[in-house]
């Protein structure tokens, strides 16, 4: 990446982050000095001091050459969905609470940039999952995530359903739900649920149950080629189906659900200078006492 190469920055802040404003006016100037456009998404954007795109998310992930993330991880996860299969680099800037994905503090926002017109940063390209919804032979369109998609019942109670993997049957599992998630998601929802934490450099799929029936339905790790199937049979059973904890959909029996690696990647900027360990001890205080 090459200062010739950005020509349009987008800018998205997460909700209720009014004291990311100031940040965004900085960026303004900033832009202005190198002669590049920035447009902003969201409503804590849109229409202020920048240009917004028609005010819709969707629009600006179409014009623009990176995009510059003021929030926290839900902000983050969401813009993996407006950017979809477009390939356009992330810089996430930490205004939340745990700043797992959004690892840059406002300190280091414009000498990253400076970086990146210079080319000395890299691309980390975490893998996304797609997931596709069968009812009575029909498919619907599929949609995508970062972190996981979780099938749990509604109101909170166990359900059933088949997994297979590759055509394989796993088992039939008796839990409170499934977690089907990336590597970058192991540190998520997964882990909370008792999955291991996996180094987002490794091609793998985690299927973590949710407070299983059986003690012996433990997380399982599969290879990032494999399809993952889920069938739900049991008529009594309520179903939700959740991307990356923001979007759901109810789901009804004899569903069935086909989920696999996804086309399309995440292009999340990192930090050359901290390791994924590093990040670990950081913002999960992990090996702490």
């Amino acid at each position: 990446m090459s200062r010739r190469s950005i020509e349009r920055i987008g800018v998205l802040v997460g909700p209720r982050k009014t004291e990311a404003a100031q940040v965004v006016g900085d960026l303004l100037a900033w832009c202005r000095q190198y002669q590049i456009e920035l447009r902003s998404g969201g409503e804590e954007t849109a229409g202020t001091i920048c240009e917004p795109l028609c005010g819709a998310d969707g629009q600006l992930a179409e014009q623009i050459d990176l995009l510059v993330v003021l929030g926290g991880d839900g902000t983050m996860l969401g813009a993996a969905r407006l950017i979809g299969k477009r390939r356009i680099p992330v810089l996430g800037v930490n205004f939340g609470w745990l700043g797992y994905l959004t690892e840059f503090t406002v300190d280091e926002l414009f000498p990253t940039l400076e970086a990146i017109l210079d080319g000395r940063l890299s691309i980390d390209h975490r893998m996304m999952l797609e997931v596709e919804l069968y009812r009575r032979g029909e498919s619907f369109p599929s949609v995508t995530a970062l972190n996981e998609a979780v099938v749990n019942g509604t109101p909170a109670q166990m359900i059933a359903f088949d997994c297979y993997v590759d055509g394989a049957m796993v088992t039939t599992f008796r839990a409170d739900g499934m977690i089907v998630a990336t590597a970058t998601g192991s540190t998520a929802y997964s882990l909370s649920a008792g999955g291991p934490i996996v180094h987002p450099g490794v091609p793998a799929i985690l299927l973590t149950p949710i407070c299983p029936h059986m003690l012996s339905n433990r997380p399982v790790v599969v290879p990032d080629s494999s399809h993952i199937e889920l069938v739900f049979n049991r008529e009594t059973d309520r179903l939700t189906l959740t991307l990356d904890g923001q979007t759901g959909f109810d789901l009804q029996p004899e569903d069935r659900l086909l989920i696999r690696r996804s086309e399309a990647s995440f292009c999340l900027i990192s930090h050359g200078s901290r390791n994924y360990f590093q990040v670990l001890r950081t913002k999960l205080k992990w090996g702490s006492r």
